[in-house]
């Protein structure tokens, strides 16, 4: 049996933090992944610029709350859950997936949460574990399921590695750089010849 592992943000959905930066004007907000590989390094400064400018978690909710679903992702994700198992490893909180899960016919998702304070700020993080899609690729693997992996972020480098089989997924420029032995795809319709070819093996 195999099941096929993917990443949220720049996958199915477009980078929250991006639309939320752009929404409230501060460029450094649109600091994601794709630039920083020490998530919980990102996080941090994450926060701290939310502290600064008194934003809290309702105001990106708010910004979740207008974003759609990548063009083509719900028909992507309908066809592969047509041909394999599928679950979302994603470092997003569920604070912030759940209007996206329902957009996307609530597919099953491993993500983290946030910790609030009392003015409904963002403090902290709980991860489900440090590297925590890698993790999940592993207990998949042990539990003797074939595995596909695939991201566009150095922090679905390690699951990709980990699966039996994984693609990068439109990754930007300098991922590709220095990871050259990994494939990329940039379209659903490839994505998906890849993971009806991993099923078929």
């Amino acid at each position: 049996m195999e099941i096929v592992c993917l990443d949220l943000e720049g996958v199915l959905v477009p980078e929250i933090w991006i639309a939320f930066a752009k929404k409230v004007g501060i460029p450094e907000l649109e600091r994601t992944t794709r630039d920083e590989p020490d998530y919980a390094k990102l996080m941090d400064f994450r926060m701290d610029i939310l502290r600064r400018n008194n934003l809290t978690l309702s105001d990106i909710q708010d910004t979740i709350a207008t974003i759609r679903p990548l063009e083509g992702a719900g028909e992507f994700l309908s066809k592969v859950r047509s041909v394999t198992q599928v679950v979302i490893l994603s470092d997003t909180f569920d604070q912030f997936a759940r209007p996206l899960m329902k957009q996307l016919g609530w597919p099953t998702i491993l993500c983290n949460t946030l910790v609030v304070d009392k003015d409904n700020m963002l403090c902290g993080m709980r991860l489900r574990q440090t590297d925590g899609k890698r993790h999940a690729v592993e207990g998949f693997r042990n539990m003797g399921l074939r595995t596909f992996a695939s991201g566009d972020s150095y922090n679905d480098l390690s699951m990709i590695r980990c699966a039996d089989r994984g693609c990068l997924f439109r990754a930007p420029q300098k991922i590709l750089e220095t990871e050259k032995d990994v494939k990329l795809c940039l379209t659903y319709d490839e994505l998906f010849a890849e993971i009806e070819d991993f099923v078929r093996g």
